[in-house]
């Protein structure tokens, strides 16, 4: 069965900072592209930040600069470091895994910067 697991959303002031967790079980996580995307009521699901298999990342424009995205294929688990945060960037985070022709999605961890 596959589960993924985030953890370390919470409570911050703007200009603060949040790492994100996503332990993954049930899969050969080193063969999944991980993403982590966010969502806001009412709003669709946003692609915030995606590295492959080869370590290789891509960044939302809105959190270039600001976010990074990093893998532990031995802990089978995905960061997601958040700097400099923004009442914007309040949303529930999701991660998600692609690989082998199928994608599983976390529970999500609500993230809420307060100004």
């Amino acid at each position: 069965q596959v589960q993924l697991v985030e953890s370390g959303g919470g409570l911050v002031q703007v200009g603060g900072s949040l790492r994100l967790s996503c332990i993954a079980s049930g899969i050969i996580f080193s063969g999944y592209v991980v993403d982590w995307y966010r969502q806001t009521p009412g709003k669709q699901r946003e692609l915030v930040a995606s590295i492959n298999v080869g370590g290789r990342t891509t960044y939302a424009d809105s959190v270039k600069g600001r976010f990074t995205i990093s893998r532990d294929n031995a802990k089978s688990t995905v960061y997601l470091q958040m700097t400099s945060l923004k009442p914007e960037d309040t949303a529930a985070y999701y991660c998600n895994v692609l690989g082998y022709g199928r994608a599983y999605w976390g529970q999500g961890t609500q993230v809420t910067v307060s100004s």
